[in-house]
């Protein structure tokens, strides 16, 4: 096994670098892991530029990184449902205690759960990364590591989806194309809806978008006024869709997600924006529009790798960039300057393959 642990380590805004780590110790429920597949994701690329994500605040040194997969190269003495060489998604959320919401199934909720590069907890942007065995979770043969790495953003697809109550015959629309609208698309889809509009400022995203089985792609101005794009969707579907799903967090876009939704129907705010945001909360309440919040997800990964491994969902497509992980900052600064969709760090010198 390699002696060295090159990661990835946010020091303070702005401050990334790339440094050697000690290879950690797998305790008696913990396996090591050799990463060899990690996505960038919106919150990397966030707390990098800001330091902080609302109330979680870089003030130690943290190895960023939550989207992964890698082999199995160490098993805790306690662990049962792993062995050497097994390949594995990681959950990044891992409850820390058995409190109300890890009873009622909602561990996502657990104030206390860790969760990978959220402060002060270290992600897995390294060679070597050591996790709770119960949530890690094994790939078929036929799922690659890129695909498991991206059952971190599918899950988020799969339990806003599932907050909605998508089902067969619903008419949905997406708000952003990034890749979290991408994915939203993608299990609304899976999950049978019959109709899905999705709107981004980039027409490149929106040609992206009408690849993965987008109906209506929509382009829309920083100009255009909510209640009229509302008018224009509600124009593409010949009525108000039963289910908005907000991606961008944007205060313009949100007021549009309300005014477009059918009487009855639902807003699902996935997007994170401002702490306070001005919306049109009457219009809502009068025509009992449900506003559902989005916290990441739960119970999501055997969902999320039975989708793969069916090939019901391709998620491959989103893969638009690779970088070797000693290449990490110039990965990050591609990703902030919003080119492609999904970047990949290759973290397992040996095998840089999908």
């Amino acid at each position: 096994m390699e002696k060295e642990n090159l990661s990835v380590v946010l020091h303070s805004q702005g401050d990334l670098r790339l440094e050697q780590r000690p290879i950690p110790e797998p305790g008696p429920n913990e396996v090591l892991l050799q990463m060899h597949s990690v996505g960038i994701c919106g919150s990397d690329v966030h707390f990098w530029q800001n330091g902080r994500i609302g109330d979680y605040v870089v003030k130690k040194p943290m190895v960023l990184g939550h989207e992964a997969s890698g082999r199995v190269v160490k098993v805790g003495s306690a662990v049962k449902n792993l062995k050497e060489g097994d390949r594995v998604a990681v959950e990044p959320g891992v409850p820390r205690e058995i409190d109300e919401f890890f009873k009622s199934g909602k561990y996502n909720l657990s104030p206390t759960i860790f969760f990978c590069a959220t402060p002060p907890d270290d992600g897995n942007l390294c060679r070597f990364y050591k996790h709770s065995a119960n949530f890690c979770y094994k790939l078929p043969d036929n799922v690659t590591y890129e695909e498991g790495a991206l059952i971190e953003p599918l899950s988020v697809a799969i339990h806003a989806c599932r907050r909605a109550g998508v089902t067969l015959g619903s008419s949905v629309l997406i708000c952003g194309a990034g890749p979290i609208g991408l994915v939203c698309l993608l299990v609304a889809k899976a999950m049978g809806a019959s109709q899905v509009v999705i709107t981004d400022l980039s027409a490149d995203r929106l040609v992206m978008a009408k690849e993965l089985g987008a109906d209506f792609p929509l382009t829309v101005k920083r100009e255009d006024g909510p209640e009229e794009l509302a008018k224009r969707v509600e124009g593409l579907l010949g009525a108000q869709p039963h289910i908005t799903i907000e991606c961008t967090g944007v205060e313009s876009s949100v007021q549009t997600a309300i005014y477009a939704t059918r009487p009855g129907g639902v807003v699902v705010l996935v997007g994170l924006g401002a702490a306070m945001t001005t919306v049109p909360l009457l219009n809502a309440a009068l025509r009992e529009v449900d506003i559902r919040g989005v916290f990441r997800y739960c119970n999501t990964w055997p969902i999320a790798i039975a989708m793969l491994a069916s090939k019901k969902v391709n998620v491959a497509p989103l893969v638009t960039h690779r970088f070797p992980l000693e290449q990490a900052v110039q990965a990050f600064e591609t990703t902030r300057q919003g080119q492609g969709v999904k970047i990949m760090l290759k973290c397992d010198k040996t095998d840089q393959n999908p």
